[in-house]
C-alpha cells in the first residue's frame, strides 16, 4: 500500500479549451486535458476530503479567467495555476467516427508549455503534497530544460515524502521522435511510484508482448505499483507484491470514448488515497471510465461523478 504523507494531490499538465460534439453538427465548449480530467474527477469523487490542485499555466484573458473560475467552483485548488501575460490556452476539437474519437489540436503557443519554467512555482505547488500526478503529455509539451526542471522538482518532492503517479499516455505527434520518447519516459519512471499505462502505447513504443511484460519492465525501472489499461480488456494490476487480472465490465450505450483512461486514473488514485485495496481501486477506475464513455466529452457533469465511500 502506498504510504501517502497527506491527502493533498497535485496534477501537473495542460488544460485546453475543448470543443466536444453533441450531435447534429453542434459542439459544446468545455475545458479538458488528460491530467486535468484526472484531477477534476478526483476532486468530485473525494468531495472535500482531500485538496486536489491542478498545476498549469494559462493566460490572462477572459477564456483563461473562465477556466480558473470553473475549476475553483468545482472544488479544485487553483492557487497552483500560473498566469502568462502573453500566451493563452490551447484548443482541441473532438471528431467522432461512431463512438471512437480523433482530435484536431491548436496548441503550439499554449501557455501550458511554460508551466515548468519557474522552479519556485513548482516547489510551491508541490509543497506538502502526498500525491503528484503527471503524464507523457505533460512531458511532451515542455522544452527540454523545463522538463529537467520538472524532474528536479519531482525528485525533491519525493524526498520530502510525496508519491508520484505517471500515465505515459504517448502521443507521438507531440514528440520529436520515438527515440526521444524512449529517452525521456525512463527518466520519469525513475521518479514514479504508481504507473498507469495503456497497453497499446506500451506495445507501440516498447514492443511489450503482454501486460505482464509491461509490468516487468516498469518494475525493473523502480516502479512500485502498476495498473495496465487495455481498452475493454482486463486491467492487469501489480500492487502489494501480487499481479491480478481484473475483467472490465461491459458498458452499454457508449457515446464517446474520450477521457476513458483519464477517468480510470481518477477512480484508481482516489481509491488508493483512501487506503482502499487494489481490487477496489481498479473497480472504482472501471466505474468512472464506464460512466464517462456514455457521455460526450472528456468530463462528466459534476453531479454524475461517483463519490467514493
Amino acid at each position: 500500500m502506498p504510504d501517502f504523507t497527506s491527502l493533498k494531490t497535485v496534477a501537473v499538465g495542460e488544460a485546453m479549451v475543448e470543443l466536444a460534439p453533441v450531435g447534429d453538427g453542434q459542439y459544446r465548449r468545455g475545458f479538458a486535458g488528460d491530467t486535468f480530467n484526472t484531477a477534476w474527477h478526483m476532486a468530485q469523487a473525494l468531495l472535500g476530503r482531500a485538496t486536489v490542485g491542478f498545476a498549469t499555466r494559462v493566460g490572462q484573458d477572459r477564456i483563461s479567467d473562465a477556466f480558473v473560475a470553473e475549476a475553483q467552483a468545482d472544488g479544485l485548488d487553483t492557487s497552483v495555476i500560473q498566469r502568462d501575460p502573453v500566451r493563452s490556452m490551447g484548443l482541441y476539437m473532438i471528431q467522432l467516427d461512431g463512438v471512437e474519437r480523433s482530435f484536431h489540436y491548436w496548441r503550439d503557443s499554449s501557455a501550458a508549455r511554460g508551466l515548468a519554467a519557474d522552479a519556485g512555482a513548482l516547489a510551491r505547488a508541490f509543497a506538502g503534497a502526498g500525491l503528484i500526478h503527471l503524464s507523457g503529455i505533460t512531458l511532451a509539451i515542455l522544452p527540454a530544460d523545463d522538463r529537467d526542471r520538472l524532474f528536479t522538482a519531482l525528485a525533491q518532492a519525493r524526498a520530502e515524502g510525496a508519491r508520484v503517479s505517471f500515465d505515459p499516455n504517448i502521443r507521438p505527434r507531440l514528440w520529436a521522435s520515438l527515440d526521444e520518447v524512449r529517452r525521456v519516459v525512463p527518466q520519469a519512471l525513475a521518479l514514479t511510484d504508481i504507473a498507469l499505462p495503456s497497453f497499446d502505447d506500451e506495445v507501440a513504443v516498447w514492443g511489450d508482448a503482454d501486460p505482464q511484460a509491461t509490468i516487468a519492465r516498469l518494475a525493473a525501472a523502480g516502479v512500485a505499483e502498476c495498473a495496465v489499461k487495455d481498452g475493454a480488456g482486463p486491467i492487469t494490476v501489480w500492487a502489494d507484491g501480487a499481479i491480478r487480472r481484473i475483467a472490465t465490465p461491459p458498458v452499454q450505450g457508449i457515446r464517446d470514448t474520450t477521457g476513458a483512461g483519464d477517468s480510470f486514473n481518477a477512480g484508481y488514485l482516489a481509491a488508493r488515497l483512501l487506503e482502499q485495496p487494489p481490487d477496489q481501486a481498479v473497480a472504482a477506475g472501471q466505474r468512472f471510465s464506464g460512466i464517462v464513455i456514455q457521455h460526450f466529452g472528456a468530463r462528466l457533469p459534476s453531479a454524475m461523478v461517483p463519490v467514493l465511500a
